[in-house]
Protein backbone atom coordinates (compact mmCIF):
# COMPACT_ATOMS: atom_id res chain seq x y z
CA UNK A 1 0.00 0.00 0.00
CA UNK A 2 1.33 3.26 -0.71
CA UNK A 3 2.13 5.84 1.84
CA UNK A 4 -0.36 8.86 0.53
CA UNK A 5 -3.07 5.78 0.49
CA UNK A 6 -2.41 4.48 4.24
CA UNK A 7 -2.39 8.19 4.84
CA UNK A 8 -6.05 8.58 3.78
CA UNK A 9 -7.59 5.74 5.38
CA UNK A 10 -5.50 6.96 8.64
CA UNK A 11 -7.06 10.06 8.11
CA UNK A 12 -10.60 8.46 7.60
CA UNK A 13 -10.30 6.23 9.76
CA UNK A 14 -9.40 8.92 13.21
CA UNK A 15 -12.53 11.33 11.41
CA UNK A 16 -14.80 8.25 11.74
CA UNK A 17 -13.44 7.83 15.32
CA UNK A 18 -14.42 11.22 16.30
CA UNK A 19 -17.59 11.32 15.13
CA UNK A 20 -18.49 8.06 16.70
CA UNK A 21 -19.21 5.84 13.20
CA UNK A 22 -17.84 2.66 14.90
CA UNK A 23 -18.36 1.12 10.97
CA UNK A 24 -16.64 3.33 9.24
CA UNK A 25 -13.76 3.49 12.12
CA UNK A 26 -12.92 -0.38 12.06
CA UNK A 27 -12.90 -0.68 7.81
CA UNK A 28 -9.27 0.23 8.43
CA UNK A 29 -8.49 -3.36 10.32
CA UNK A 30 -8.18 -6.85 8.70
CA UNK A 31 -10.64 -9.07 9.97
CA UNK A 32 -7.84 -10.76 12.07
CA UNK A 33 -6.06 -7.99 13.81
CA UNK A 34 -4.58 -8.12 16.74
CA UNK A 35 -4.84 -4.72 19.14
CA UNK A 36 -3.06 -4.49 22.34
CA UNK A 37 -3.25 -1.96 25.49
CA UNK A 38 -0.04 -2.57 27.24
CA UNK A 39 -1.47 -0.63 30.19
CA UNK A 40 -4.09 -2.77 31.53
CA UNK A 41 -2.38 -5.85 29.86
CA UNK A 42 -5.25 -6.39 27.36
CA UNK A 43 -5.50 -7.98 24.08
CA UNK A 44 -8.11 -7.67 21.49
CA UNK A 45 -8.28 -10.73 18.94
CA UNK A 46 -10.03 -10.03 15.61
CA UNK A 47 -12.14 -6.83 14.30
CA UNK A 48 -15.23 -7.78 15.26
CA UNK A 49 -14.44 -8.13 19.16
CA UNK A 50 -12.72 -4.69 18.95
CA UNK A 51 -15.65 -3.27 17.53
CA UNK A 52 -18.04 -4.68 19.92
CA UNK A 53 -15.80 -3.36 22.83
CA UNK A 54 -15.69 0.09 21.49
CA UNK A 55 -18.84 0.25 20.61
CA UNK A 56 -20.10 -0.48 23.71
CA UNK A 57 -17.77 1.63 25.97
CA UNK A 58 -20.07 3.48 28.54
CA UNK A 59 -19.20 7.34 27.16
CA UNK A 60 -18.74 8.94 23.45
CA UNK A 61 -15.71 11.36 23.57
CA UNK A 62 -16.59 14.73 23.92
CA UNK A 63 -13.29 15.79 22.46
CA UNK A 64 -11.04 14.02 19.85
CA UNK A 65 -7.77 16.13 17.96
CA UNK A 66 -4.91 14.90 16.41
CA UNK A 67 -1.72 16.14 17.15
CA UNK A 68 0.38 14.42 14.30
CA UNK A 69 0.78 11.24 12.27
CA UNK A 70 3.86 10.06 10.92
CA UNK A 71 4.74 6.76 8.95
CA UNK A 72 6.90 4.91 6.44
CA UNK A 73 6.10 1.97 4.69
CA UNK A 74 3.98 -1.09 6.68
CA UNK A 75 4.50 1.34 10.52
CA UNK A 76 2.74 4.05 11.27
CA UNK A 77 2.26 6.54 14.29
CA UNK A 78 -0.82 8.90 15.25
CA UNK A 79 -0.47 10.72 18.60
CA UNK A 80 -3.81 12.15 19.52
CA UNK A 81 -5.97 13.36 22.69
CA UNK A 82 -9.57 11.88 23.33
CA UNK A 83 -11.63 13.11 26.12
CA UNK A 84 -14.36 11.01 27.62
CA UNK A 85 -16.41 13.21 30.76
CA UNK A 86 -14.25 15.93 30.77
CA UNK A 87 -10.82 14.19 31.13
CA UNK A 88 -8.32 14.05 28.40
CA UNK A 89 -6.30 11.25 27.77
CA UNK A 90 -2.99 11.95 25.88
CA UNK A 91 -2.63 8.54 23.24
CA UNK A 92 -0.30 6.77 20.64
CA UNK A 93 -1.53 4.42 18.37
CA UNK A 94 1.09 2.19 16.89
CA UNK A 95 -0.67 1.24 13.92
CA UNK A 96 1.50 -2.12 11.29
CA UNK A 97 -0.16 -2.64 8.13
CA UNK A 98 -0.61 -5.53 5.72
CA UNK A 99 -1.42 -4.59 2.09
CA UNK A 100 -4.29 -1.96 2.87
CA UNK A 101 -5.77 -3.11 6.13
CA UNK A 102 -4.04 -2.70 10.13
CA UNK A 103 -2.46 -6.25 11.30
CA UNK A 104 -1.81 -4.83 14.97
CA UNK A 105 -2.41 -2.17 16.68
CA UNK A 106 -0.96 -0.86 19.88
CA UNK A 107 -2.75 1.64 21.94
CA UNK A 108 -0.68 4.04 25.42
CA UNK A 109 -3.37 6.36 27.07
CA UNK A 110 -1.54 9.03 29.44
CA UNK A 111 -3.53 11.43 31.74
CA UNK A 112 -2.16 14.98 32.06
CA UNK A 113 -0.20 16.00 35.20
CA UNK A 114 0.83 19.30 36.80
CA UNK A 115 4.13 20.05 36.33
CA UNK A 116 6.67 20.47 39.49
CA UNK A 117 7.88 23.91 39.95
CA UNK A 118 11.43 22.84 39.79
CA UNK A 119 12.16 22.67 36.14
CA UNK A 120 10.34 26.02 35.45
CA UNK A 121 13.29 27.93 34.25
CA UNK A 122 14.08 25.41 31.51
CA UNK A 123 10.55 24.67 29.62
CA UNK A 124 8.02 26.81 28.21
CA UNK A 125 4.53 25.56 28.15
CA UNK A 126 2.69 23.92 25.45
CA UNK A 127 -0.39 25.68 23.83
Amino acid sequence: MQEQTIRGALDAHWRASADGDLNAEHDIYDDDVVCDYPQSGERILGRVNLQALRGHHPDKPSGFAIRRIQGDGHLWVTEYTITYSGRSAYTISVMEFRDDKVVHETQYFSESFEAPDWRSQWVQKIP
